[in-house]
């Protein structure tokens, strides 16, 4: 990677992160059916196995088309 792509590089992972940031005040992805919450008196545990996967998926899928169109 040359010196010039690098600053369109950072620029576009901000924008893309402006995206998502934005989305999630709106579109409340966890608790989805499949994660684990357990809350006993005062202690909460969360883990939001089927989020991650699904997260996992959609990312894998934005890389892989990004590394086609190189």
């Amino acid at each position: 990677m040359n010196d010039g792509n690098l600053p369109k590089l950072i620029m576009t992972i901000g924008g893309v992160l402006l995206v998502i940031g934005f989305l999630m005040q709106f579109i409340k992805i966890g608790r989805l059916p499949g994660d684990i919450f357990i809350k006993k008196g005062n202690t909460t545990f969360y883990f939001p196995i089927v989020t991650s996967i699904i997260l996992s998926i959609v990312l894998s899928f934005i890389f892989y088309v990004i590394g086609r169109m190189r």
